[in-house]
């Protein structure tokens, strides 16, 4: 029996060329799915959680760049305004859902309130336990009104995000994702997993499951993230809309104004 070639490297992550691949196809997928999101005029919210340096950033980036940002867009929110803090809690949340025909990325979303903002004490315990208690509500209104919500929390062992802290703190392009809460969560590990497990506890429910992404190997978490959630909507391929390009048309009574005229920005790269 001829033996199959093993996905996996000699370090036993998953090989470059294998991942590049399979990449390609689901991001082909993915186009298949934004056309019929459209066409369709479906209203699709995907959450992203998990601890810092987990990966959640490089999936979404997988999943948008090669996507019409005026379908599939991401919401990153910064902390609260002082007036937002004033609001009901979910508030500032709802006005970024989707319309009919767009898919929304939520980079962190209210379950902020039970992760970071509990374990940091940016909020009271009663808010606290009132989120809990609430945001199962919340999620089965926006589904009851026709949202599809997929939710993923990426997992990454303690080894692997002190590694990646690291990678970060010596690489000046990506220093700025090493933040001030980032810091403080490496000396707090056990109550973010204490304040994960009571997350689940309350909100991973039938109706609005969280489904767990072992995030070690960046290009597998990337790669089953994007299939699963492929998986999660049932959608068809839209034929493509025959484009016929006409012959250019020549007007040669077109005289171009010189281009020594311009602001050209210089060329470094002269052979």
């Amino acid at each position: 029996m001829k033996k199959r070639k093993s996905y996996l490297d000699e370090n036993g992550k998953l090989k470059v060329d294998i991942y590049e691949k399979h990449l390609a196809r689901y991001q082909v997928e993915l186009a298949k799915l934004q056309a019929w999101i459209q066409m369709k005029g479906l209203k699709v919210v995907v959450i992203f959680e998990g601890r810092d340096a987990a990966g959640k950033g490089g999936v979404i980036k997988r999943i948008t760049e090669s996507l019409n940002p005026r379908i599939c867009r991401v919401a990153a929110l910064a902390k609260p305004t002082e007036r937002e803090t004033t609001q009901w809690y979910f508030q500032r949340y709802v006005k970024h859902l989707p319309a009919a025909g767009e898919m929304v990325l939520f980079d962190r979303s209210w379950y902020n309130r039970a992760g970071v903002e509990y374990v940091m004490g940016f909020c009271s315990n009663d808010e606290y336990w009132e989120f809990l208690r609430s945001c199962p509500n919340f999620e089965q209104m926006l589904i009851r009104s026709g949202i599809i919500l997929v939710k993923y929390w990426f997992s990454v062992s303690a080894e692997e995000q002190e590694r990646r802290f690291q990678s970060r703190l010596k690489n000046p392009v990506k220093r700025w994702k090493l933040s001030e809460m980032d810091l403080k969560s490496r000396q707090l590990w056990v109550e973010y997993s204490k304040a994960k497990d009571t997350m689940f506890d309350y909100t991973d429910t039938k109706i609005a499951p969280w489904y767990d992404v072992p995030a070690d190997d960046k290009r597998k978490a990337r790669l089953n993230t994007i299939r699963h959630l492929l998986s999660k909507i049932n959608y068809n391929e839209i034929p493509d809309k025959k484009i016929v390009l006409e012959p250019r048309v020549v007007d040669n009574s077109y005289i171009r104004p010189p281009i020594e005229d311009n602001n050209t920005v210089k060329d470094h790269y002269k052979s």
